[in-house]
């Protein structure tokens, strides 16, 4: 029983995942559309703030009863949730799309490789490897400051997916996760000011950055909270190789981008890796 209802717990977690894959990558095509009006750095700032506001009076987390052992993991995952996006951002405007979300997947990997405990889970994680690097079609650079950029959002992503599964087992239900919203907005609120006072700022791009603050900070941040109390870390790391999956066929069905038959072939590669860690995570118990 308790092995079927395990069972059970990682395929929820493993769908949650996904779910929070999706809304992402829905929040990063909405995000991008405010890019030339208020900057990545702004909606960043935007995504911050709106997470706080949705989570911490939804949760109410109680702060004043947080110990200092759960404290330091909320802070630094706070931390965290603005370098990665920051660093992505600030990669993409200097070294592309492309190269930027392929070094941002070492992270993820990195975890995924740690983690393995057998040849075949290693493989399945550098197959997801192949198939970014195939979907995304990282083309050479030798800008060092946006190849440093890409690498601190690889590191902040790692650094994400282990504290986050602290924080999951430290503190109960969402509290942590709304903590820490709420720190990451107070260090970004002086950003979103500068923002707002220097540069004229539309109706229109003010929805996409609330859009994207629902969708690719509030709903995954929550989701990969509960996916990491059900999935173990190296898991984890392997199916957040499904992002550039989603970003492609959004880009396909909404961008009107068509795909390359390599971007195909790394479709299928990640949907590949992704079912052999599952099956080999079933296999083992």
């Amino acid at each position: 029983m308790e092995q079927t209802n395990a069972a059970a717990g990682k395929a929820g977690g493993a769908a949650t995942l996904v779910a929070s894959a999706l809304s992402n990558q829905l929040g990063a095509a909405s995000g991008s559309l405010a890019f030339p009006v208020m900057g990545p750095v702004g909606v960043v700032a935007v995504r911050q703030l709106v997470a706080a506001a949705v989570l911490l009076p939804v949760v109410r987390p109680r702060l004043r009863e947080l110990s200092w052992h759960q404290w330091w993991p909320v802070l630094l995952l706070a931390v965290s949730f603005g370098t990665m996006n920051l660093g992505l951002y600030a990669s993409i405007q200097r070294i592309g799309l492309g190269l930027a979300v392929t070094l941002e997947f070492l992270g993820p990997l990195a975890v995924a490789l740690a983690g393995s405990r057998g040849k075949g889970s290693a493989l399945c994680a550098l197959a997801a490897a192949v198939g970014v690097v195939a979907i995304t079609g990282p083309e050479a650079s030798t800008d060092l400051p946006g190849i440093s950029l890409g690498l601190i959002a690889a590191c902040s992503w790692a650094a994400y997916i282990l504290l986050n599964q602290i924080v999951g087992q430290r503190i109960q239900g969402i509290q942590g996760t709304a903590a820490a919203t709420g720190v990451s907005a107070t260090l970004f609120l002086p950003v979103a000011v500068v923002v707002f006072l220097t540069q004229p700022i539309d109706g229109f791009a003010v929805l996409c950055a609330v859009g994207a603050g629902i969708m690719a900070s509030v709903l995954p941040y929550v989701a990969d909270l509960i996916a990491l109390r059900r999935v173990p870390a190296n898991l984890f790391g392997v199916l957040m190789s499904i992002n550039p999956v989603f970003a492609a066929v959004i880009g396909a069905l909404i961008l009107r981008q068509e795909l390359a038959p390599a971007q195909w072939a790394g479709i299928v590669l990640i949907v590949g890796a992704n079912a052999g860690v599952l099956l080999l995570d079933r296999v083992k118990r």
